[in-house]
C-alpha cells in the first residue's frame, strides 16, 4: 500500500473526513434521542400537574400568560365534574438560580392558595440548593409554602423580611425558588378562570440582596 505523502492538503482532507463523520454521528444520535427525550419531558410535566393540583375531573386548554419578567408561562386549568374551575397548575421559571434557571410546577386552588409544587429542572449545588425539591413542603419551622397565598403571605426568605425559612447555606437558591413561585402566582392571577383573585397586586417582589449584604452562609 502506497504511503500517503504528509502534506497540508492531506491533513485538510483527513480533518474534513473526521469532521464530516462526527457531524453525521451527532446528527444520528440527536435524531434517535429527540423523540424519547420529548416523551420523557411531557410525561414529567403531566405527572407534575397531577402532583400539584387538587383532585380534578379534566384539564382545559393550556393558557400561555405573559408576566412582567418577559416570560410567558403555561397555565393548566383544572375543572370538576360540573365543569367548575377548581384551580390551575403553572409551569414557572426563575432566572436567578445560583447555577442557572430553576423551573417548577406550582398548583393553586381557586382562591389562589398554593396546593403543592414540583421541581422540574434545576442545576443547583448538590446537598444545598438541590434540597428545594422537598424543603419548601416540609412541616418544619417556616419552610412549608403549601397552603400559603402569595397575596396575603410574604413569600420571600426571612432575611429579606419574608415568612419563609431559606435552605441552610443556600439563600440564593431559596430566593430563586420563591421568585419562581411568585412568578407562577402572577400568571395564575391573570388566567381567565380565576374569579376573585387579585390579578392587579400580584405577589410581592423583592430586589436581590446587594453583594455587601450577603455573608458567608449565602454563597449558594
Amino acid at each position: 500500500m502506497a504511503h500517503l505523502e504528509s502534506s497540508f492538503k492531506n491533513m485538510v482532507l483527513a480533518l474534513s473526513a473526521i469532521t464530516l463523520f462526527a457531524a453525521v454521528t451527532l446528527a444520528s444520535v440527536y435524531t434517535l434521542t429527540k423523540e424519547p427525550i420529548a416523551v420523557s419531558k411531557t410525561a414529567k410535566q403531566q405527572n407534575a400537574i397531577k402532583e400539584v393540583l387538587p383532585a380534578y375531573e379534566k384539564l382545559g386548554d393550556v393558557e400561555k400568560i405573559a408576566i412582567e419578567t418577559g416570560d410567558s408561562l403555561n397555565v393548566f386549568k383544572a375543572y370538576d365534574k360540573s365543569n367548575q374551575f377548581i384551580g390551575a397548575a403553572v409551569e414557572s421559571v426563575s432566572h436567578k438560580g445560583f447555577a442557572g434557571d430553576i423551573k417548577i410546577m406550582v398548583g393553586f386552588d381557586k382562591d389562589g392558595n398554593i396546593v403543592n409544587y414540583s421541581v422540574l429542572e434545576q442545576k443547583e449545588t448538590p446537598g444545598l440548593g438541590t434540597k428545594m425539591v422537598d424543603w419548601f413542603k416540609t412541616d418544619k419551622g417556616n419552610q412549608n409554602v403549601r397552603g400559603k397565598n402569595p397575596v396575603t403571605n410574604k413569600l420571600t426568605v426571612n432575611k429579606d423580611g419574608g415568612e419563609v425559612d431559606a435552605i441552610t447555606a443556600a439563600t440564593i437558591s431559596s430566593r430563586a425558588f420563591l421568585d419562581a413561585v411568585r412568578n407562577a402566582y402572577n400568571a395564575y392571577a391573570k388566567n381567565s378562570d380565576a374569579p376573585g383573585v387579585d390579578g392587579e397586586s400580584g405577589a410581592t417582589h423583592v430586589e436581590e440582596a446587594s453583594a455587601d449584604s450577603v455573608n458567608s452562609n449565602d454563597i449558594k
